[in-house]
């Protein structure tokens, strides 16, 4: 799941030109003999310059199968998606057909009747397929709602020659982490850890480690706040106070992928979606210099959040036919086996894992264990909602602007008027 990366939006016609989205686009669907056509308007959230390039060649290939259906590629910036999204369906007026949806958005637009259910639709083919925890995130209130495209966790990525050069193995545990970091910048004077301090969600892994969650979903609590949570954000501070890990307060992508491609820390939180960005760094040059890890156990657990993206269709829609035509090619064994072998990014059906050019994949190796451990989120409507306090008071942590204590108090206060009647 990438988070917060920021992009130009990009917008393509595939097939014939076109300028309106979905929710303004005119009536499709199929001729008298059933064949699908008009327009099918998608937002892509994934990477641009090296995913986005990925899944608009599948896109492309729909249209090759389908000729009489224009696929309007738009790539959305993933930080801005979630929101414009929210603001066009409300309005009715400017929403795509298909949007690709961070997991923890699937149960929100559909809480807000912003999604058409899919299932008995065309859209859902071989639901026995998709890994159960895959499939978790796509459903609300006992239907489904959005079809799950590619599923992701987290570890940590070092440069295997630093760590040579300072004669370090990797951390298996925060403790052990600093002691790296002290020996890295001793030996070699570069910093042991880039710690992206602005989007929380590079917290989540600190905080499960700790014992930590944001809520308990089932007991409606909120538990960011507890022992665990405080020691989860004394944890972060700690790292960045000992000089074991550099932060930032905005940009925080950009500027932890150019420090680490450039071979100025040893080391980074990252997932699946960042290798192909990771490779095209000098230091990566050899991609057999890049080592991924699990990320460092706490003092309580080791865990990192499970992550994700899945295709949803939107319910004001005015060419559902071809849109759940359109969800169904994206997601099926074939588009995700492409998607794996190019992007290594973990496919969410069982059947691809077995696939020769997916099982010698390296990473997709790497992170299947890794994600069958990771951690599921909430999947409630304010799930992507807890992001937004936790991240204000996590930046003030790292960079001293409050305390653990109190960043912790002041995101359990702020979910608690989220979460009206949560313990």
């Amino acid at each position: 799941m990438r988070r917060g990366i920021a992009a130009t939006a990009l917008v393509a016609a595939l097939g014939l030109t076109a300028t309106a989205c979905g929710g303004d686009s005119g009536s499709g669907g199929g001729d008298a003999n059933g064949e699908l056509s008009g327009t099918v308007t998608w937002w892509d959230t994934s990477t641009v310059g090296s995913e986005d390039k990925v899944f608009k060649k599948l896109a492309e290939d729909f249209t090759k199968k389908h000729p009489k259906v224009t696929v309007k590629y738009v790539n959305v910036p993933f930080g801005e998606a979630q929101n414009k999204f929210k603001n066009a369906a409300q309005s009715g007026s400017g929403a795509p057909d298909v949007i690709r949806s961070e997991v923890a958005w699937t149960p929100e637009f559909a809480d807000l009747g912003y999604l058409a259910p899919l299932d008995k639709t065309a859209a859902l083919k071989n639901q026995d397929d998709f890994l159960k925890q895959a499939a978790a995130s796509t459903r609300y209130d006992g239907k489904t709602y959005a079809v799950p495209q590619v599923i992701d966790s987290m570890g940590v990525f070092y440069n295997k020659k630093i760590f040579k050069e300072a004669g370090v193995d990797v951390p298996e545990t925060v403790d052990q982490l600093k002691t790296a970091a002290s020996a890295i910048k001793k030996k070699t004077g570069k910093t042991g850890l880039y710690l992206r301090g602005d989007d929380a969600y590079w917290f989540l892994s600190f905080l499960y480690g700790e014992g930590g969650d944001m809520v308990d979903a089932e007991k409606k609590t909120v538990t960011v706040d507890n022992p665990a949570g405080v020691k989860a954000l004394q944890t972060v501070k700690d790292l960045v106070d000992s000089k074991a890990a550099i932060t930032d307060a905005t940009n925080g992508w950009d500027n932890m992928q150019a420090a680490f491609k450039d071979g100025k820390v040893a080391m980074m939180i990252n997932g699946p979606w960042a290798v192909t960005d990771t490779y095209a760094g000098a230091e990566f040059a050899d991609k057999a210099n890049l080592g991924i890890a699990p990320v460092p156990a706490g003092s309580a657990a080791q865990g990192a959040p499970q992550g994700g993206h899945n295709l949803a269709v939107y319910a004001g829609s005015k060419n559902l036919a071809a849109s759940y035509a359109f969800t169904e090619y994206m997601t099926s064994a074939e588009s995700q086996a492409k998607v794996a072998t190019e992007l290594s990014l973990l496919p969410t059906r069982q059947s691809v894992y077995i696939k020769p050019d997916v099982a010698k994949n390296q990473i997709i190796g790497f992170f299947k264990p890794v994600v069958e451990k990771s951690v599921e989120r909430p999947w409630i409507p304010e799930g992507g909602s807890l992001f937004a306090p936790l991240v204000t008071e996590y930046t003030k942590v790292l960079t001293g602007q409050t305390s653990p204590e109190q960043g912790a108090k002041a995101t359990g206060e702020e979910y608690r008027k989220l979460l009206k009647g949560w313990k």
